[in-house]
Formats: C-alpha cells, structure tokens, sequence
C-alpha cells in the first residue's frame, strides 16, 4: 500500500516545474517589438531562443555533476537563483549584448537543476514516480501558458516595455526560491546521493532512445515558438499570434492533466509516446490550412500530443535507473542529445529561411520532431509494471 500523498512536495515540484520554462517562453509574444528595436532577422531570432537550448544540452551534464556533488534539492534551488536573476538583468537595456548574454546564463541555469528534478522525483516520491512527474511537468507547462498568454495581455501594460516585461518574469523563480528554502528541509541522509559517477553513458542504448524522443518534443515546441510568430505576421495573421501561443501551450497541460488522472494507462509505455508522434503531425498539418479556426485547432493538438510524449519521457529516467545515482546521469544525457539536435536544426532552419525566403521552411523542425517521436520508442522496454 503506497503512503500518503506529499502535497507539499508536490506543491514544491508544481512550482519548480513552472521556473523550468515562463521566462523562457516569455520572449516569443515580444518578438515583434523586439524586432523593432534591435533589427534581428529570422536567424537571430532562432538563436534568441535557441541559445537557452543550447545551454541546457551543453550544460545539462554539470547539472548532473551538481546533483551528485549537492543533492537534487539545493541544485534546484541554485539554478532557479540563476534563472530568475538572469532574467531579472534581460531588462537592462535595450542592449542586444545584454539581452543574448543574460538569456545565455539563464539557460544555463535551466540546465543546472532540469536534469536534478527527476532525481528529487525519485528522492521525494519514491512511491508516486508517475504522478510526481505528471505534476513538475503540469508546472512547466503551467509555465508556458503563463508566458505565452500573460506577458502581453498583462505585464506589457504593466511594465511599459518589452524589456521591463521580462524583467519582472524574474520575479516568480525568486520567490519560488524563497519558498523551497523556507517550506522544505535538507534531504535526509537516506535522500541524499552518494558521491559516485555523474557523467552520463553515452554508450547505453537507452540514453540515446531517450534523447531522440526528447529531442521530438523540444523540436515541436521549440520550433512552433520560435517561428509561429513572425510565420502569422508573415501571413498576415499577426492577431493570431498570442491565441496561437496561448492555444499550444493550453493544450499541453491537459496532456498533463491526463497522465496525472491516468499514469497507469500511459507512464512506462512507448506505444502512447508514437501515437502521440501521428497526432501531432496531424495537427502540423492543420495548422497550414489558411483559415483562423484551423491554425489556432492545429496549434492546440499540437500542443496537446507533443506534451503528451513530453512527459511520458520525462517518467522514463526514474522508471529506468537501476538506483538514485543513475536517474540523473540518463536525465542529463537525453537532455544533451535532445536540445542539441533541437538547436542545430532549429537554427539551421532560420537560416534557410533567411536564405530562401520561404516562411514554411521554418517549420521543418515540426516535420523532424514527428520523425524522432515515431523512431525513438522502437527498442525502448516498457517499464509500466514499476508504476
């Protein structure tokens, strides 16, 4: 018989979750205004979210390094510092040095504690891997509905400007902060991890499996982010684009919600994770139907499936370490396979837009993601009887 729920160590992981991604959702909706002041092109663009992606490839292994030298929950609490202080400073400005270099950092602390959430997972909730990963996740999905909907409905009147805008995004990681420092102990010392080896076995099958699936999920939702916006304005939707961003994110945290109510049905199983893969492109090819009610529909299955497989794949690290010292070393080694092929083909996407002019070249990445999504699962052990 599993114990009790921790509702305050969910609350914690819920709230973790949505540091993981609102400041970094947050700069799409402000692309228009940004590409008034600074003058970036398609390509630039694709860097400006690009390069927190880059960070958390390049980085996740330090975070892994982190987790083992710390414990799972002071590296989190270290790189959201990182994260809402960076963002904090993107409002200094406008400078473009300042405006790249802090989103640089800040993606470097994403990856400083992505990679330690599965392992305080497995250290706090050992009994509900399932739902304690559905919940971290319905937080950074949370995330991107807050910073897709909320930052020029709400904080861009409030704040006056783009810059100040996601100044004040840096506020939310901070208080986040505070709270786990105040309301959560240390790890107890059967918690905490042994001092053993941290970098990732890149000669494990699964390792790669899992980072070819991540990587599908991040090329669809960092894909639909970074082109979707100048895509509509291009196409002279440019009022579609807010709903769009709202309508993606939405419809990933009902893939949440599902996986919370059902992780029985679909935690540990690859088969979900494919069909998933069918029904987004499916939505990808909804959306290039020239009509409002179809991009915005294209854009929520799109948002809805992708998560879907987002979070299955999430579960797997805890599901398949053999103990808590190797959660982290699969985390970050799909995590570093996963947004690496995520940043080189979204930028290279750009860049053939920038050089073709053609806008539905951008969204390759999408098409790719669809691919890693049906391809990764194959070989992959279904570990649903550990739920």
């Amino acid at each position: 018989m599993k114990n009790p729920l921790p509702w305050l160590r969910l609350l914690m992981l819920w709230l973790a979750g949505v540091d993981l991604r609102v400041t970094l959702v947050a700069i799409p909706p402000l692309f228009p205004l940004i590409h008034r002041d600074l003058r970036l092109d398609e390509t630039m663009v694709a860097m400006l979210l690009g390069l927190p992606v880059l960070l958390m490839a390049s980085a996740s292994i330090l975070g892994s390094m982190l987790t083992t030298w710390l414990d799972a929950r002071r590296a989190v609490m270290m790189g959201i510092a990182v994260v809402g202080l960076s963002s904090a400073l993107r409002g200094v400005g406008p400078s473009l040095a300042m405006l790249f270099g802090m989103t640089l950092i800040m993606g470097m602390g994403v990856a400083l504690f992505q990679p330690a959430l599965p392992a305080l997972v497995y250290q706090w909730t050992p009994e509900h891997i399932g739902l304690a990963t559905a919940v971290y996740t319905n937080g950074l999905l949370a995330g991107e509905v807050m910073g897709a909907g909320l930052t020029t409905q709400a904080l861009l009147p409030l704040a006056g400007s783009w810059q100040m805008s996601l100044a004040l995004w840096g506020l939310f990681p901070l208080a986040t902060l505070v709270l786990l420092w105040t309301l959560t102990g240390p790890l107890q010392r059967r918690e905490i991890l042994p001092r053993k080896q941290w970098w990732p076995d890149f000669r494990d099958p699964r390792t790669w499996r899992l980072g070819i699936i991540q990587s599908g999920t991040s090329l669809v939702f960092w894909g639909a982010n970074t082109f979707f916006p100048d895509f509509l304005h291009r196409a002279g939707s440019t009022h579609l684009i807010a709903p769009t961003l709202v309508w993606l994110s939405a419809g990933q945290l009902l893939a949440s919600l599902t996986v919370a109510l059902m992780p029985g049905l679909l935690v540990g199983r690859t088969r979900p994770i494919q069909l998933a893969a069918v029904v987004t492109g499916a939505g990808l090819a909804l959306f290039f139907v020239p009509h409002d009610w179809s991009r915005l529909l294209g854009a929520g299955v799109m948002g809805t499936f992708s998560a879907l497989a987002f979070v299955l794949i999430l579960a797997f690290p805890p599901l398949l370490a053999a103990d808590s010292d190797e959660v982290h070393r699969l985390s970050a080694g799909m995590f570093t396979i996963g947004y690496s092929a995520t940043f080189l083909l979204t930028l290279a996407c750009g860049a053939l837009w920038d050089r073709t002019g053609i806008a539905a070249a951008a969204l390759a990445p999408i098409a790719l993601g669809v691919l890693s999504l049906l391809i990764g699962p194959w070989g992959l052990n279904n570990v649903s009887h550990r739920i």
